[in-house]
């Protein structure tokens, strides 16, 4: 039965932030939007400064969803259309009034706006548009605004809302078009991809090809515009609702990166909402620590050198969670230790627990005037309490310890104990923000 009701903002606002609190995406812009003088609010190169709960949720932006209406029939998604549960919508004009006196309140800085699909994906993607248009031209608001591409509408509407937006995204949701297929049989894979690839080359048109494949047909010496899209892109992926192997997400994140150019990959540990024989039972724990080995392989991705098939193989397709994810590679390539810190190559360097790509810059900065000890290499920012079993300073170790794999292991997992439990429990002392935080209603 379909009751109908007017709901007040406020009422609208309450479903619609809680229904957008499973999209993690959120992150510091890294964009620049130069205020004229005659506007509300700017962004600035250095980034947006977020403040974030405890749980990690971005609380900075106004992140609400559109409307959590929706045509499709996610198995794992709370708005899918089978759910019952209340349903509203937001107006252009609304969404543009709730960012304009959120931001003159200070309680925001810009807006992450994504949707549920209202009809259809032009349909959607067209408010989403007209809510744009207005903030930046009547509203003259030039602060940071994140929106979530719809895979499926028209290469011409997302290449005006590029014009408008600092960053988009479009979620892969799941890793694999198998386990897509079978979790989410309204959405098509290869649309995704053609979002993404329209997004990372910008103007232009994205024609399908035969399979899953896609082109894109620009004007003959048209460059991709300054300004679409500043920010970049990013994604988002579910962890936990189907059994792929942190390999092949690791697999799927290295693609990401290297075909389409984005700025993060997000993971998001699934809870259990809804019932369904081919998902979780309601109830289960959310892969916390999962994904926070996740996305500590993702920085080794990164910033690192790694690649995901030193990281992890089809014969070792998991992490081990009790440690982190370059102690588990380091302690299943001992051959390759112990370093000598003043010899080592800022490469080698990398490639040990508790250096990282500053404190591996300083020590081969600093060799260059002097002799190095333990204390000078703490002081530089190495992280001793995981680096020493793997390095030697002056050809000697900061203590006698066997360079033996269970004997480190063990240590380790001592030493990353408390953070581990802490990290696996962490959705029992914490709640999504509500209103209520700010002091409001």
């Amino acid at each position: 039965m379909r009751i109908e009701k007017a709901l007040t903002l406020y009422e609208k606002l309450n479903i619609l932030t809680d229904a957008a609190k499973y999209d993690v995406a959120c992150t510091s812009s890294g964009t620049e939007r130069k205020n004229d003088g005659n506007g509300t609010g700017s962004c600035q190169q250095s980034g947006i400064c977020h403040s974030f709960s405890a749980d990690g949720r971005c609380i900075s932006l106004l992140k609400i969803l559109f409307t959590n209406e929706c045509i499709y029939d996610c198995k794992y998604c709370v708005n899918r259309r089978t759910n019952d549960v209340m349903r509203t919508s937001f107006t252009p004009e609304e969404v543009c009034t709730l960012t304009m006196e959120f931001y003159r309140r200070n309680y925001i800085e810009g807006l992450f706006l994504s949707s549920g699909i209202l009809k259809s994906p032009d349909f959607t993607m067209g408010l989403v548009y007209e809510t744009l248009w207005k903030l930046r031209n009547e509203h003259h608001f030039f602060g940071y605004i994140h929106v979530k591409a719809i895979p499926g509408a028209s290469p011409e509407i997302i290449e005006k809302i590029g014009f408008l937006a600092d960053r988009m995204s479009t979620n892969l949701e799941l890793p694999t078009k198998e386990s897509l297929k079978e979790l989410a049989p309204n959405k098509s894979h290869k649309n995704m991809l053609m979002s993404m690839k329209q997004i990372q080359i910008g103007s232009g048109n994205l024609i399908p090809s035969s399979g899953d494949g896609y082109s894109l047909i620009t004007k003959t010496g048209r460059k991709k515009q300054s300004k679409f899209v500043t920010a970049g892109q990013s994604t988002q992926m579910i962890i936990g609702a189907t059994g792929e192997s942190d390999y092949t997400l690791l697999q799927t994140t290295q693609q990401l990166y290297q075909g389409f150019d984005l700025k993060r990959v997000f993971y998001s540990a699934y809870i259990p909402l809804n019932e369904d024989p081919v998902l979780p039972e309601i109830g289960t724990p959310p892969p916390l620590l999962r994904e926070h080995r996740l996305y500590q392989a993702d920085w080794l991705l990164r910033f690192y050198g790694f690649q995901a098939d030193e990281l992890l193989t089809i014969e070792k397709p998991n992490f081990n969670e009790l440690l982190d994810p370059k102690c588990d590679w380091a302690l299943r390539h001992l051959e390759l230790f112990p370093v000598e810190v003043e010899t080592a190559s800022y490469a080698e360097l990398l490639r040990v627990p508790g250096v990282g790509p500053k404190s591996a810059s300083r020590i081969v900065n600093a060799r260059r005037y002097g002799r190095m000890d333990f204390t000078s290499l703490k002081k530089m920012g190495v992280v001793l309490k995981r680096a020493h079993y793997f390095i030697t300073c002056g050809g000697k170790q900061m203590y006698h310890t066997p360079l033996e794999e269970t004997y480190i292991t063990r240590q380790l997992v001592s030493v990353d104990r408390k953070e581990s439990w802490e990290m696996a429990h962490a959705n029992e002392g914490f709640s999504q923000m509500t209103l209520a935080d700010f002091g409001i209603g």
